[in-house]
């Protein structure tokens, strides 16, 4: 596994030097630097199918609830923790990959039904308070549970290995997490565009009122809403635990890179998150090839100049 993040993972691996003259040395004449840039684009899109999935179930469930759950990154690393867990049970990546974030959805659940939904109607600011009580109590539980070390979830078989695409040795690993965000990204459009319950959540994000006025059973939906993100993020969080290793402390990171992601494509937005997160994944990869002791500030720039210019975000709905 180390080989391969040192081949092809600038900011992964941590060694901007030895990735590079790697991607070099596969070149042919002539095809250096194509191979290089090559390489870095896909290591973006690495990035940003990581960053997809966390971003999309944070914005959905602003989108829909009006809420901005800060646990959502705590929610990301847990699913790399509680995969650990079904590993030991049964020693299937697979099963690990399905059921934990299953498992994790079903805290959400939980954690809609007893915690958020009492503050309903409330300020804001109580949301924000109550769920980074949340991060904390996740936080502390993660150290009890699992150590404070880092952990990093072992590949399937299926995945391990390196396959050449367009002359680029790249690992399957990656590939597969890429095509699994596109994949759900794909379906919850689906969801949401041309599906019964998808046009009913979206009733809900519309009208609150209008939709319980018409039958419709808001608090249900909300919940639902909840799981689902919950379920995103998670599933994100094993992909992701697969590819590097991880720890508890790293929730509040990933907060940081969703908070980015959504402010740069717009708040409750589908295809803002999906745009955001590809531009930060590449501003990542990029950035640390350009300036790699800047390449955090590259995003942040980016998240305030979007700010500035367009509040809403890229593809965000005024007033949402």
């Amino acid at each position: 596994m180390d080989g391969l993040l040192a081949m092809i993972g600038m900011e992964q691996a941590g060694s901007l030097h030895g990735a590079m003259d790697v991607a070099a040395g596969a070149g042919s004449a002539g095809g250096i630097d194509w191979q290089l840039y090559a390489t870095l684009f896909l290591n973006g899109l690495s990035q940003a199918s990581h960053m997809f999935l966390v971003a999309v179930g944070l914005s959905l469930i602003f989108g829909v609830m009006r809420v901005l759950n800060l646990a959502h990154g705590a929610i990301h690393i847990a699913g790399v923790y509680v995969a650990l867990t079904v590993l030991s049970w049964w020693d299937n990546w697979w099963v690990a990959l399905l059921v934990a974030p299953l498992l994790v959805a079903a805290f959400g659940a939980g954690m809609e039904v007893a915690l958020l939904r009492p503050m309903y109607g409330r300020h804001p600011t109580y949301v924000l308070i109550l769920t980074f009580g949340v991060v904390l109590i996740l936080h502390d539980l993660f150290k009890i549970g699992w150590g404070v070390d880092y952990k990093i979830l072992p590949e399937p078989p299926a995945l391990r290995g390196a396959v050449e695409l367009f002359g680029i040795v790249y690992p399957v690993s990656y590939l597969f997490s890429i095509g699994a965000a596109v994949a759900l990204g794909a379906l919850l459009w689906m969801l949401l565009n041309h599906t019964r319950p998808g046009r009913i959540i979206r009733a809900c994000a519309e009208d609150r009122e209008m939709a319980a006025s018409l039958g419709i059973n808001v608090p249900l939906v909300y919940t639902a809403v909840f799981t689902l993100g919950t379920f995103l993020t998670a599933f994100g969080g094993v992909l992701m635990g697969t590819l590097m290793a991880t720890s508890a402390p790293e929730a509040l990171e990933t907060m940081l890179y969703a908070f980015a992601v959504v402010v740069i494509g717009g708040l409750g937005s589908l295809g803002g998150a999906a745009l955001g997160a590809l531009l930060v994944g590449q501003l990542n990869s990029f950035g640390l090839l350009a300036v790699p002791e800047w390449n955090m500030a590259f995003m942040f720039l980016a998240m305030a100049l979007v700010l500035v210019l367009r509040p809403r975000g890229l593809l965000g709905k005024g007033g949402a």
